[in-house]
């Protein structure tokens, strides 16, 4: 059975790609698809009523964020538990906040910089998935970037994909107070108030994991 909300035929490939994207983690979460199910091209392909190509695309960025394993010829589905977002919001939290101390030695135009796009963010059409993503990598990015522990930024960067994928269409409760939360992190960047910037994003990752974990439940209790 196909999709009755399909995309309109001139929908641009890459936005193709993170429609099935969303599709298929959805499917996943609702337990449309559970681990170990095939993830075929073809079939959700014609389920999305899109070419193969977005789904490929869609499956290649599900096996960079953890939520597809490759066995042989096929592509599995790893349901994300929350034992899994427990450990990664484990090592984040231990990670980042130190890391994120080091952001009161930004230039402040830096700190400008990415207010600027915060605030562009927020006031964007929300479903654009591609704008909030990147935006996000880059604000935690420059936290940690003056700590200079290039091993550090890697395993940050490592976790973040894999938690990217609750984005505000999974978690839209997160939208606005995520970004405000980024907001107050960097006016505590810009004071010098090394304390106050790891306190706050301590607290932003937990609200972060708890609407995760609260979304997840959601979806087994359905």
């Amino acid at each position: 059975m196909t999709d009755s909300a399909a995309p309109p035929a001139s929908t641009a490939p890459r936005a193709l790609a993170e429609e099935a994207h969303r599709r298929i983690i959805s499917m996943i979460f609702e337990g449309v698809m559970k681990s170990g199910d095939l993830l075929q091209e073809a079939a959700l392909g014609e389920r999305f009523r899109m070419s193969r190509t977005p789904v490929r695309e869609a499956i290649k960025r599900l096996e960079s964020e953890g939520l597809a394993v490759v066995e042989g010829r096929f592509t599995r589905v790893r349901s994300v538990t929350p034992a899994d977002v427990e450990e990664i919001f484990f090592l984040r939290l231990e990670l980042e906040p130190l890391a994120a101390r080091s952001a009161v030695r930004l230039p402040p135009a830096q700190i400008d910089a990415m207010e600027a796009k915060v605030r562009h963010l927020m006031a964007s059409d929300p479903t654009v998935n591609d704008l909030h993503r990147q935006t996000d990598y880059e604000f935690h990015a420059l936290l940690g970037r003056e700590f200079g522990n290039s091993a550090v930024a890697q395993t940050v960067a490592a976790l973040h994909r894999r938690t990217c994928i609750f984005d505000h269409t999974q978690v839209p409760e997160r939208f606005l107070a995520g970004c405000q939360e980024h907001l107050d992190i960097l006016d505590a960047a810009r004071s010098g108030n090394a304390d106050a910037v790891e306190a706050r994003l301590r607290t932003h990752l937990e609200h972060a994991r708890d609407a995760v974990l609260n979304r997840l439940r959601r979806a087994g209790a359905a």
